[in-house]
């Protein structure tokens, strides 16, 4: 076992004993479950030059000896696999995945692993940064004395994702594929702790529906910085997977600028919803509800019904109410999915829907919302203009949200997931 700390600084000799220099940093190819060392950057007369590692003979933390007494003297270059462990990871900040947080990197292990040496762990514990101060040792001392002991954590390589922009995040064997994994929740508490770059690199090694979900559960600000980074195509790309409300409420809050060049990239009848929903007061029925919902007519069976949202793949945010409506689209009845499935397939839906739905208007206030859903313990509610039309539906989850504080609202649990998105009025 060899730490890199121990490492760096020590003499390098020839065959022979003689001196050539110091190691300045080890390599690695990166693609393997625990990267192979390919070599070692040696500092020798102001300049860096590179040895290969089937020219070193052995190296540990009194130094490396070579096998030759030749060496080249050529100027170092970087392969476009490998990165330089101590110029690319030591002090970065990396992703402890299984430990959903950022932290930074304060060593970095290596370990022999049939017949070669492998970056096997990264220390982000007190104990490297001692290591690399020299005084481990003497404060191990002092905390055996005092029945403590010395803080370690080491985090295994095939839980370690480098996310700040450097040569080690862009080679990484599948960059950023641990981040994509994780939760929408934990990522955008991740992507939260980052600098504004390297939310940047985050973002763009997410797919736009990942990206979509993760900017829904960040602070505000964090999404109109990210939105605004973003090239404008690829920021429509994502503001289309989000839930229409979502994308209204962080629509309004970009640059007039920004806003005009995103909403002209999206698609048309997605920008339109998302235009819609701004003319409605934040703090009203209409300024939460989502216009995804399932409307079918009221002359459909039960199988003709359930036929239509085969076709339309609601998304689970959807589907557990049915409204009906007549051909101007006024709100005449409300089907639950249990009711659905267990009526005769030929039975008209408008002889068992529930005639006389609670709805709201527009314009009711988000209080009124919440109380109506508390009420009639409803998952969501239907919300109406003047002459009865169905607008949209408030959720649940949206409904509790607006009683809570910002910070805590986006972190509560989600009761809908989410889906294929194809839902219609």
């Amino acid at each position: 076992m060899l730490y890199l700390s121990q490492a760096i600084g020590r003499p390098v000799r020839d065959k022979l004993g003689e001196p050539i220099g110091t190691v300045a940093d080890l390599i690695v190819a990166i693609g393997d479950r625990y990267p192979p060392v390919t070599g070692i950057v040696v500092k020798t007369n102001g300049r860096e030059i590179f040895l290969h590692w089937q020219s070193v003979s052995s190296l540990d933390a009194t130094g490396a000896t070579l096998q030759t007494t030749a060496i080249d003297i050529s100027k170092f270059h970087q392969r476009p696999n490998e990165i330089r462990l101590k110029l690319d990871l030591m002090d970065r900040q990396i992703v402890d995945i299984d430990g959903r947080k950022v932290v930074r990197v304060n060593d970095l292990r290596l370990d022999e692993v049939e017949g070669a040496l492998h970056l096997v762990a990264v220390d982000v514990g007190a104990s490297g940064l001692l290591r690399r101060l020299g005084i481990e040792g003497p404060w191990q001392v002092i905390a055996r004395g005092l029945h403590r002991g010395v803080p370690e954590r080491y985090i295994d390589w095939e839980d370690v994702d480098p996310v700040e922009r450097t040569i080690a995040s862009v080679k990484l064997r599948v960059p950023h594929k641990g981040l994509a994994e994780l939760h929408p929740a934990d990522l955008a508490t991740i992507i939260d702790q980052l600098s504004r770059n390297d939310r940047a690199g985050v973002i763009a090694s997410l797919d736009d529906e990942a990206a979509a979900d993760a900017i829904g559960e960040m602070e505000p600000e964090t999404q109109v910085d990210i939105l605004e980074d973003l090239e404008p195509a690829r920021a429509a790309d994502i503001l289309e997977e989000m839930d229409p409300d979502e994308a209204a409420d962080l629509v309004a809050d970009l640059s007039e600028e920004s806003r005009e060049e995103i909403l002209g990239l999206m698609e048309r009848d997605e920008a339109e919803e998302v235009q819609e929903l701004m003319t409605y007061a934040e703090d009203t029925a209409g300024g939460i509800m989502t216009t995804e919902f399932v409307a079918v007519p009221a002359e459909l069976t039960a199988a003709q019904t359930i036929d239509r949202l085969r076709e339309l793949e609601p998304n689970a945010e959807t589907i557990f109410y049915v409204y009906v409506t007549d051909a101007a689209g006024r709100l005449v009845g409300v089907l639950s999915l249990r009711d659905l499935i267990v009526a005769k397939p030929d039975k008209p839906i408008s002889t068992f829907m529930y005639a006389e739905p609670v709805a709201v208007k527009t314009d009711a206030s988000q209080e009124e919302v919440t109380e109506m859903v508390a009420r009639y313990n409803l998952l969501a509610v239907p919300v109406v203009d003047g002459e009865g039309r169905l607008e949209g539906i408030v959720t649940v989850d949206d409904a509790i949200d607006t009683l809570l504080p910002h910070p805590s609202r986006l972190r509560m649990p989600r009761i809908f997931g989410r889906g294929s998105s194809g839902s219609e009025r």
